[in-house]
C-alpha cells in the first residue's frame, strides 16, 4: 500500500468566533491544534486547504430552509426581534447567539463537505476538518453547541459516489443528530461509543436503538460508564452482542473503569 494522501481543511478565522464568557465550546482550540500541527511539522505531510464557505443551498441539503434562513439572520443585535424563533429552534442557552454565527456554520460545514468531495474524486485518502464534528444539530434545531450538522452534510456528499457509508463516533456524547438523520436508511450505519448514566447529555443512544424500517440494524450504540480502560473496552463487543440478543429494554453496555 502506497503512502496515504491526507488533505486538511483549516479556516484561519475559525479561532475568532466566541460563544461567550464561561461557555465550554471554544473555537480557539482549533487554532491551537493548528499551531501544534505547524510546530511539529505535520503540515509537510498533508495538503492544506481553506474551506469554501458552505452555501445556503448546501446547508439546506439537510436542514430546513426556514432554519437556515434563521441562522443567516440572527445576531446579538436582533435577538429580541426573533425571540419566538430562537425558542422554536432551540437557540439561546447551550447554543447561544454570537457574532458571526452563520459564518461559523459555513466554515465548519464547508470543511467537511470539501473533505468529502476530495474523497469522492479520489484526490485524497484521508480528509481532516477539526472545525467539524458538530453531531448534535438536527434538521430544524440547534443542540449541544451545534447549529449545522457538518457530518450529515459530508455523508450526503459521500453517498453521491458510494453505496454505503460507515460513521463512527467516539465523542463522549452520543451522536444523536447523525443517528436521527439516517435512522430509517440502510445506506448509512451509525456507530456511537459514548458515556451513559444519570442525566448525561443528550440522554439518547440506548443499546436497543438499532434503527427502524429499512434502517433496522444500521444504528449501533455502545453506552459506557466513566473510567473505561483497555481491558474493559475488550469486553464491549461480546457484551454488546449479548445485550442485543436478549433485547431487554433496560439493557446497557456499561462497564465501570478502575476504582
Amino acid at each position: 500500500m502506497g503512502k496515504q494522501r491526507v488533505c486538511y481543511f483549516y479556516d484561519s478565522d475559525i479561532g475568532n468566533y466566541y460563544y461567550g464568557q464561561g461557555h465550554p465550546m471554544k473555537p480557539h482550540r482549533i487554532r491551537m491544534a493548528h499551531n501544534l500541527l505547524l510546530s511539529y511539522g505535520l503540515y509537510r505531510k498533508m495538503e492544506i486547504y481553506r474551506p469554501s464557505p458552505a452555501t445556503f443551498e448546501e446547508l439546506s441539503k439537510f436542514h430546513s430552509e426556514e432554519y437556515v434562513r434563521f441562522l443567516r439572520t440572527i445576531s446579538p443585535d436582533n435577538m429580541a426581534e426573533h425571540a419566538k424563533l430562537m425558542q422554536r429552534f432551540n437557540v439561546g442557552e447551550d447554543s447561544p447567539v454570537f457574532e458571526g454565527l452563520y459564518q461559523f456554520c459555513q466554515a465548519s460545514s464547508g470543511g467537511s463537505i470539501g473533505g468529502a468531495v476530495k474523497l469522492n474524486k479520489g484526490h485524497s485518502d484521508v480528509s481532516i476538518n477539526w472545525a467539524g464534528g458538530l453531531h448534535h444539530a438536527k434538521k430544524c434545531e440547534a443542540s449541544g453547541f451545534c447549529y449545522a450538522n457538518d457530518i450529515v452534510l459530508a455523508i450526503l456528499e459521500l453517498l453521491k459516489h458510494h453505496k454505503r457509508v460507515l460513521y463512527i463516533d467516539i465523542d463522549i456524547h452520543h451522536g444523536d443528530g447523525v443517528e436521527e438523520a439516517f435512522y430509517l436508511t440502510n445506506r448509512v450505519m451509525t456507530l456511537s461509543f459514548h458515556q451513559s448514566g444519570g442525566n448525561f447529555f443528550p440522554g439518547t443512544g440506548h443499546v436497543n436503538d438499532t434503527g427502524s424500517k429499512s434502517g433496522t440494524g444500521y444504528s449501533l450504540n455502545f453506552p459506557l460508564l466513566t473510567g473505561m480502560d483497555d481491558a474493559a473496552y475488550q469486553c464491549v463487543g461480546p457484551a454488546r452482542r449479548e445485550a442485543a440478543r436478549t433485547a431487554h429494554p433496560s439493557s446497557h453496555v456499561c462497564f465501570p473503569g478502575p476504582t
